[in-house]
């Protein structure tokens, strides 16, 4: 496994999710003439969605950074990069259930609560694009495998 070709399907993981839900956000928003800013029921989703986010927000660090130390320094490059991805895919999980989540409250209820909050976990993910750099600060490399990828970056 080359680090390049890796890096690459990491990167096609992470745009497939990125991509599935702003469509799913898209059409969510188009469905609706008016987007309620406020429910004056008092509906269970009110609470149960944003509650799901912060764990979300908080869960996929938290266990992406638990994983990560589990990798041993002294396991081959192929290995480190197996556990890297694994770690990165539950990562993006726990960001991407949340987000479908309110993606479905504010299908099935119009309220721009659950579109907002869509829309950070997007962002959040977004923000979670794998590159050379974050792969590099995250694994514990040898000075060999350092230099590998030193040679790709440039």
């Amino acid at each position: 496994m080359r680090p390049q070709s890796f890096l690459k399907t990491l990167k096609i993981i992470h745009l497939a999710l990125c991509v599935g839900l702003l469509l799913f956000a898209t059409i969510s928003f188009l469905q609706f003439d008016n987007t309620l800013i406020a429910d004056s029921e008092s509906n269970l989703m009110l609470y149960l969605v944003p509650s799901v986010a912060v764990a979300g927000y908080f869960g996929s660090t938290y266990l992406f950074e638990k994983h990560i130390q589990k990798i041993d320094k002294n396991d081959t490059l192929v290995k480190k990069l197996q556990r890297y991805q694994s770690a990165l895919v539950l990562q993006y999980a726990i960001i991407e259930g949340p987000a479908i989540l309110a993606l479905m409250a504010y299908y099935t209820s119009g309220n721009a609560l659950f579109l907002a909050i869509a829309a950070c976990m997007i962002i959040f993910l977004y923000s979670k694009k794998p590159s050379f750099q974050k792969l590099t600060e995250a694994l514990p490399l040898s000075i060999e495998e350092q230099k590998e990828f030193d040679k790709l970056k440039h």
